[in-house]
């Protein structure tokens, strides 16, 4: 046996990790569209314990502490800089919290795009490492189990990523956002740029946010295909087309009342959901393709990861609710339902 919980867990099979807090937070009224803060962790911790234990139950076996946009440029964006210690450490406790109450759970310790990283910009650069050595720091300190470095779109912010991340001593998820213009925002191939994660020692690479299903299976493929190590896949659960690869810029032409700002992403995306039959659809050709680190992101909710754990035949606590359409009162087939009622079901 290695030394390594995170890759001795995914030789043996799939690991599944909820993400996409942020999208549900805000619709349960917890944070707010546009800043998209985590400061939840402090102001309703039990909003966030709740969220955790949802996903736990759907499935996940990797409890990834809320500090997605956590990072100190965004702090100072709002004015409140000062909070991010105390959140980062409030949001990684809540992590532990959850993942020690069910044997065999892990906590995950969370970096992410700073918005701010330029190819151009030494300094700039350094500002973000410095961003991450501190936030792995605390991960590192609150007892985090793996590091997830996620939602990166410059090759170069991902490999500092990887890089300060690896420094802690313990595993590693590097997961790339491609934008719509299929390469890396600094001009990297994405393949490439995933295979020199893979040699800089990541555990896990692959894809994460931005896209839905449709779009993102092909890069998985060419990702799969390319590398050694374990691949993860965590989609957005929208319908992402070749027209429109990613969700920053979805099309509702059937929108009544557009969004205020123009744009349906991302307070306006609901029409444009997938099911959780296509989410499950694309767990299963995923992990038929080797991929066995799996998820769903931003606009995630319970229902998607348990939709991911049985198409890989678990079967979750959440699996207890699975749906039963045979008792349904018009299309059930139960003898106790009325004919007269399950007739309108041909024309309700």
């Amino acid at each position: 046996m290695s030394q390594n919980i995170l890759t001795d867990r995914l030789d043996a099979g799939p690991v599944l990790c909820a993400e996409g807090f942020l999208f549900e937070l805000e619709r349960r009224g917890y944070l707010t569209a546009g800043e998209f803060v985590p400061e939840v962790a402090l102001e309703h911790p039990e909003a966030l314990r709740t969220l955790h234990v949802d996903f736990q139950r759907a499935g996940s076996d990797i409890v990834e502490a809320f500090t997605y946009n956590g990072h100190r440029e965004k702090m100072r964006v709002i004015g409140k800089e000062e909070l991010l210690e105390p959140l980062n450490r409030a949001a990684l406790g809540i992590a532990r919290e959850v993942a020690d109450a069910v044997p065999g759970n892990l906590m995950a310790g969370n970096i992410s795009n700073s918005n701010i990283w330029d190819p151009a910009d030494p300094a700039r650069q350094a500002e973000v490492r410095g961003m991450f050595e501190e936030m792995v720091g605390w991960a590192v300190e609150e007892g985090a189990d793996l590091i997830i470095g996620e939602t990166f779109y410059y090759a170069g912010e991902a490999l500092a990523a990887l890089e300060i991340a690896k420094a802690s001593g313990l595993p590693v998820v590097l997961t790339l956002a491609p934008m719509a213009f299929q390469e890396m925002a600094d001009g990297a191939g994405i393949v490439q740029t995933a295979q020199r994660l893979e040699q800089g020692g990541a555990d896990v690479v692959g894809l994460n946010c931005f896209r839905g299903p449709d779009t993102m299976l092909p890069w998985l493929r060419q990702i799969r295909e390319a590398v050694s190590c374990h691949v993860g896949a965590l989609p957005i659960p929208y319908r992402t087309t070749e027209q429109e690869p990613t969700f920053f810029n979805l099309s509702d032409v059937a929108a009544t009342v557009p969004s205020p700002h123009g744009r349906t992403f991302p307070t306006a995306l609901d029409p444009l959901y997938t099911n959780r039959y296509e989410i499950r659809a694309f767990a299963e050709e995923a992990y038929g393709l080797g991929v066995n680190y799996l998820g769903v992101c931003c606009g995630a909710a319970p229902i998607h990861i348990r939709e991911v754990a049985e198409a890989v035949g678990r079967t979750p606590e959440a699996s207890r609710f699975s749906e039963n359409m045979a008792n349904h009162f018009m299309y059930g087939s139960n003898e106790r339902l009325p004919e007269h009622v399950v007739g309108l079901g041909e024309r309700a």
